[in-house]
């Protein structure tokens, strides 16, 4: 009887709220924003944003402030470059993804980091990851359709050359589970700034500290 290989082929990580704490920068620049807009960020309408985009962010934050949504562009070029600065003084890891992110790779298991932030913000953070941490990496801004669509997962295991169902996905929000999840990937969710809905099929961790491959393994089997 053939052996069927050890889970995973690959692990793709997302980043905001996942491998980083800088969704709390995103807070910040987004409060600044509003602010400039002449209103402010509601915490619901926040909640949306989380693992959307910029686009996105800035059209829901323009919506809910009943301004024009047609001179988005602008806002949104006000808000990368805010986040250049923030990002710049850099961004914690969330607890245990450093350790589970170094076991991967030394464990010679592809990685990929699957963000729906744009490139341009997203190698000023890779000062903090490592770049040489992650054998692709898929930006919001590189593919046509972004998270929830699962374009940026099915992209990543694409160019990895591995079976999205026999790889893991590591996310934190709605969005970027579905788009996980969508793309076949077994889904592991560890809730950063707003709770998964429990509509969502993911397998749910509180936190990825004391997390390991044989854990992600164990609930993969289960």
């Amino acid at each position: 009887m053939t052996e069927v290989p050890e889970l995973p082929q690959a692990v793709f990580f997302d980043m905001d709220g996942t491998l980083l704490d800088s969704e709390r920068l995103w807070d910040v620049a987004l409060e600044e924003l509003a602010v400039v807009l002449g209103g402010i960020l509601r915490p619901e309408v926040r909640d949306r944003m989380v693992g959307t985009n910029e686009d996105a962010s800035v059209i829901f934050l323009l919506e809910d402030l009943g301004l024009p949504v047609e001179d988005f562009p602008e806002h949104v070029q006000w808000l990368r470059e805010r986040m250049k600065t923030l990002f710049a003084i850099g961004a914690a890891w969330k607890p245990g993804a450093q350790e589970l992110l170094h076991e991967v790779r030394a464990a010679g298991i592809p990685t990929a980091l699957v963000t729906s932030t744009a490139r341009e913000l997203t190698e000023v953070l890779l000062g903090t990851l490592g770049a040489e941490n992650f054998d692709v990496i898929i930006c919001g801004d590189e593919v046509q359709a972004r998270k929830p669509d699962p374009e940026p997962y099915a992209t990543a295991a694409a160019k990895l050359g591995v079976d999205p169902a026999r790889s893991f996905a590591i996310e934190d929000s709605p969005s970027g589970s579905e788009s996980a999840l969508a793309a076949g990937a077994v889904t592991f969710t560890v809730p950063s700034e707003v709770a998964l809905p429990e509509s969502i099929p993911a397998h749910r961790l509180a936190t990825l500290d004391g997390v390991t491959l044989a854990t992600l393994r164990a609930i993969a089997a289960a």
